[in-house]
């Protein structure tokens, strides 16, 4: 039996326009237009066709390497590379981002994809999601804000378990991320108030109804007071899914974050935090961010009078006692004369808990100066109120009774 010839659709094509030409059915001008071929390419392909057959027509490259192609020494270089125990949970993509910042070396992540998929690696086939239709983006800078805390193991064990707080600005993709111990109401507020002081308050905020940002009944959770104070409306998803947005940086941060602290070695909070300003931030939002090019900017700069720590707060209302003091954690505080007006009894008073923890008691925008006190007061000693023989009322009473004459 003869050898098999592998020709594709379009050599077969080439050759039966060849063929015309060799019978002379055809002319070498015709034929180079149908081929989009000039003339003298024409005559090649006809001297090979006349000198191996349909073979001469095949490409000349079939079974071979390409001559544009990487080396089999670069190819190795790569996948040993890839091998090594820091590397082996790493994506084509940011494996391919490490190659070039790291070893100098320039590949095609798609390239890559195809050569770790060869050599037997595990994370790089792409992951199928269901598909979900996307919310179209807000149009402005600032027009909303999601916010999520991401719980999960960033330090790999080296360090305690924390959570990352994300702020995504919904126009851009622009990210703004803190390392917190937990998602809790102050370092919530903390995260907020760094990112107004560093763009301006947002138009709106999404998030999920979390009891740092949600409470029944309508009624507001200290975030919620601070976000109406600021002239922010609160927007509340119904499922994850509805803020995509923010949920997807999560998986992309637990992913490429992670291994950028593997790499600087870092396994506590503050040093977490540092990094992020120093370098993480700015590169992502480099390689992520939408860019800003005819966007409008409608974040609103903070008043220059605002107080940003009585916004940024825990408050609370106590009833204020006959004695001048009111309870708070089950400890009495004691409200001192100052050169105000000292409050009524029974009036409200407004108290604040600073994130520094510092307390503070204000009687409307007065604030008040106080005393914590060691235990319950003593109540008041009151006289026993005794009434003089002579009194009219006694008199009157002794009268009524006939023991006194008038």
């Amino acid at each position: 039996m003869g050898n098999t010839l592998v020709m594709s659709q379009q050599e077969r094509d080439k050759a039966a326009v060849v063929k015309e030409v060799d019978k002379g059915r055809l002319s070498a001008r015709d034929a180079a237009e149908r081929l989009d071929l000039c003339r003298r390419q024409v005559f090649r392909l006809l001297k090979r066709y006349r000198a191996e057959g349909d073979a001469g027509l095949v490409h000349r490259l079939r079974g071979t390497s390409s001559n544009h192609g990487y080396s089999k020494r670069l190819k190795s270089r790569v996948i040993e590379i890839y091998w090594r125990p820091e590397y082996r949970d790493y994506g084509p993509t940011q494996f391919t981002e490490i190659l070039a910042s790291d070893y100098k070396i320039q590949v095609g992540h798609e390239t890559v994809r195809r050569w770790l998929m060869a050599a037997g690696g595990t994370n790089v086939q792409r992951k199928k999601r269901p598909h979900r239709s996307k919310r179209p983006r807000r149009s402005a800078i600032g027009d909303m804000v999601q916010f999520d805390g991401s719980d999960h193991d960033w330090f790999e064990g080296r360090g305690p378990s924390c959570t990352l707080l994300h702020m995504i600005d919904d126009a851009t993709s622009r990210a703004f991320l803190r390392f917190a111990p937990s998602e809790n109401t102050a370092d919530c507020l903390r995260t907020f108030r760094d990112y107004c002081l560093r763009y301006g308050s947002p138009r709106s905020t999404y998030t999920d109804r979390n009891a740092v940002y949600y409470a029944e009944g309508g009624t507001l959770t200290d975030f919620g007071r601070a976000m109406q104070t600021l002239g922010v409306l609160q927007l509340f998803a119904n499922s994850p899914e509805a803020k995509g947005r923010v949920e997807r940086g999560n998986r992309t941060h637990q992913d490429r974050l992670i291994k950028a602290l593997r790499r600087a070695g870092i396994s506590n909070i503050g040093a977490a935090n540092r990094f992020l300003e120093r370098s993480y931030l700015k590169q992502h939002n480099t390689h992520f961010a939408e860019p800003t090019d005819g966007l409008p900017d409608v974040h609103r700069p903070l008043p220059k009078d605002l107080q940003l720590d009585s916004v940024f707060c825990f408050q609370t209302d106590r009833s204020l006692r006959y004695d001048f003091t009111i309870t708070l954690d089950a400890v009495y505080i004691q409200i001192l004369k100052g050169p105000y007006a000292l409050p009524r009894p029974t009036q409200h008073l407004i108290v604040r808990r600073y994130l520094d923890d510092s307390l503070h008691i204000f009687n409307g925008n007065e604030e008040l100066r106080y005393k914590v006190l060691p235990g319950k007061p003593a109540p008041r000693k009151i006289r026993p109120f005794i009434q003089r023989p002579n009194h009219p009322w006694k008199v009157a009473r002794l009268i009524g009774k006939g023991k006194l004459k008038p």
